[in-house]
């Protein structure tokens, strides 16, 4: 279990009802599993006293989120401590763990998420690092950890990791099954195309080697793949799905 509060957001600036089903700069319906216990989500303030809510609660998701299926929960609390920083200016939330700090994009279309993230990260990598933006593009393809958080919520959303502490380069993202994952992989001038066939060809390959049914494995890829994005290459992007192994007993 890694429990999380599939929706956090504040208020938006336009009075009236909406539906708590797509997120936006507000935060809302993120759907980012990185939200667990002791990370920080900063959030832009629209209105008077922000109005912070939270629901939607999951014991445990995959990234990606290919057809609104996780683990679904109720906590009996959520224990929030709340700071106001002003003096900030944020388009798009950010959230903070003990070892990353976290871009996010999201949109209608996963190729403009995608931009937005990009924006987002060397933006985050300028104002904190003084970086130029060809050092902060080097920087974002060296150490950022790019994902998918979902496709299904109306809007698609991915976010970046940025390691606090100077690491290894990271390691490209396999294209081929590894010891711990099954995997899939698929590249496609639109990055949505390209999520869906990475994403049928793990449910495929569920099929084949696992016996299960093309729901069942639909399913389960949703609470337990991990839905990467892989280095920008021109004209192409590049869509990694990973699913550990020790689901099951005998691997």
């Amino acid at each position: 279990m890694r429990p999380f509060p599939g929706i956090i957001g504040v208020a938006r600036t336009e009075s009236g009802q909406y539906s708590t089903v797509p997120p936006g700069p507000f935060g809302g319906n993120m759907d980012c599993h990185e939200l667990v216990e002791g990370t920080t989500i900063y959030l832009p303030v629209f209105v008077e006293g922000a109005l912070l809510w939270s629901g939607d609660s999951h014991a445990v998701q995959g990234n990606g989120e290919i057809n609104l299926t996780a683990i679904e929960s109720a906590f009996n609390e959520l224990n929030l401590t709340i700071e106001v920083v002003k003096g900030q200016s944020l388009t798009w939330p950010r959230i903070e763990s003990d070892t990353h700090w976290i871009t996010v994009g999201y949109d209608r279309d996963l190729n403009v998420a995608m931009d937005i993230l990009e924006e987002e990260t060397l933006k985050f990598l300028a104002d904190s690092k003084g970086l130029s933006s060809t050092q902060a593009r080097r920087y974002m393809a060296a150490y950022g950890d790019c994902r998918v958080a979902e496709v299904v919520n109306q809007l698609k959303g991915v976010y970046c990791m940025l390691p606090k502490q100077p690491i290894p380069v990271l390691v490209p993202n396999p294209v081929i099954g590894t010891i711990d994952s099954f995997v899939t992989h698929s590249v496609d001038r639109d990055a949505m195309q390209a999520m869906n066939l990475a994403a049928i060809g793990m449910i495929k390959r569920l099929q084949a080697m696992k016996g299960l049914t093309a729901l069942d494995a639909y399913s389960l890829a949703s609470l337990a793949m991990d839905a990467r994005i892989g280095r920008p290459e021109a004209g192409a992007s590049s869509l990694h799905c990973l699913l550990p192994k020790s689901l099951w007993v005998n691997g």
